[in-house]
């Protein structure tokens, strides 16, 4: 599905430590699965569900990924938002870069590392529907942590075990914990509720916003197939699905 115009922002500043040696000298962002750079693949991806406006977040190896993205002919406005001196996370970033979106438009965020075949276009109509500050997409999967939804959207918490006890399933009612997949669409009004500077992580942001009370919706997207390259084992895992 592809949606009317809208923003987004790929996350692609950070150091990619878990790939080294490979990131020493390659950002994360350059990292190549089935002949095509991660960034790449992302953009391609963005755009073909409606995006328009791109911005991209820069730090290590920064000028090998703005480099890529001058290169970049077509498709669309690509803008950069360079972080120094150090990443600024999930959430610093995104705030950091606010006075490059229109300020009129949702914005769908994408990690750099992750593909996915989650249909970007109806995630950002179904959150342009909702009265929500946000939308993540999730789906129930593996995980090392989950994050737990009710029939009003996400919880103010965490949930970092394999599994749930029965007595701990009957006091969350009808919550399900489900596993976040770095792709998640935000509302401008979200920029007046979380700081508007420094290092800070988006996912603790909405577990705050929604521990006040502030509806942070999940959107489960199913079995749409989501890889994770971050750590040699899972690039490689990829590479055999996608080729190298």
């Amino acid at each position: 599905m592809t949606a009317t115009g809208f923003d987004a922002m790929v996350l692609a500043a950070g150091y990619g430590r878990r790939l080294r040696p490979l990131t020493d000298e390659t950002p994360k962002a350059l990292v190549r699965v089935g002949g095509l750079t991660q960034l790449e693949r992302t953009l391609r991806a963005l755009e073909a569900a409606g995006a328009d406006r791109i911005v991209i977040n820069t730090h290590h190896h920064a000028e090998q990924v703005e480099a890529a993205v001058a290169d970049r002919t077509g498709g669309a406005a690509l803008l950069v938002s360079r972080e120094a001196p150090r990443p600024l996370e999930t959430g610093g970033g995104l705030a950091r870069a606010r006075r490059l979106f229109r300020g009129d438009r949702p914005i769908l965020v994408h990690n750099v590392d992750v593909i996915t075949s989650i249909d970007l276009g109806r995630l950002v109509e179904g959150h342009r529907a909702a009265a929500a500050i946000a939308t993540l997409a999730v789906q129930e999967r593996a995980a090392s942590r989950y994050l737990v939804f009710d029939d009003r959207g996400l919880q103010g918490r965490l949930d970092v075990r394999s599994g749930m006890r029965e007595e701990a399933r009957r006091q969350a009612g009808a919550a399900r914990r489900l596993a976040f997949t770095g792709v998640h669409v935000a509302s401008p009004a979200l920029f007046d509720r979380i700081p508007g500077e420094g290092v800070f992580s988006i996912t603790d942001a909405y577990l705050r916003l929604a521990g006040e009370g502030v509806e942070v919706r999940g959107c489960d997207v199913g079995d749409a197939e989501w890889w994770e390259i971050g750590t040699p084992e899972r690039l490689a895992a990829a590479r055999a699905r996608f080729g190298g």
